[in-house]
Formats: structure tokens, sequence, C-alpha cells
């Protein structure tokens, strides 16, 4: 998730539960049973928990798309085809 509550959104934390670290990567994800291709969500990681994250949405089969996380206004990639940068 991106910032949270009393968070400044451009400085954004590992969204695994219970993980405080600053986020360093963005994976931006959909769910296609609930998702159309121009609506998805994303999260944020740290180092240590971005493979856990990516791995938890693959395992199910869903779109992924991660890459730095640099600034939440860039773009959102395309999560549609499932290209990690």
């Amino acid at each position: 998730m991106i910032g949270g509550l009393g968070a400044s959104p451009d400085h954004g934390t590992c969204s695994r539960a219970q993980c405080r670290q600053p986020a360093l990567w963005r994976i931006d994800w959909r769910n296609p049973r609930i998702h159309t291709g121009d609506r998805g969500k994303t999260w944020l990681a740290c180092d240590e928990h971005v493979d856990y994250l990516r791995g938890f949405l693959e395992a199910r089969s869903f779109p992924v798309a991660v890459a730095a996380f640099a600034d939440i206004h860039e773009p959102r990639p395309d999560a549609a085809d499932g290209d990690d940068e």
C-alpha cells in the first residue's frame, strides 16, 4: 500500500505485514477475476520482502510487474502482461 495513516505518500513503507522498512520496490498487480486491464493494485516492498510478495502473487497466477519505487506520481507499469522489469 502506498502511504498509510499519518505517512507521507512519497515515503512508502513495505506492504508486508508488520514490516516498517522503507519501500524500495513497487509491485503492480491485478486479480483478473475482479480487475479489468485498466485497474489494479500496488504494493510496496523493502529488499527483504520483494521476492516474498512477488511470489505470493505469482503463486495465484496474478499478473505482476516489479519496478523500483521512485515516485508515486510515475505512471503505473502495465501489469496486464505479467512482465517483470
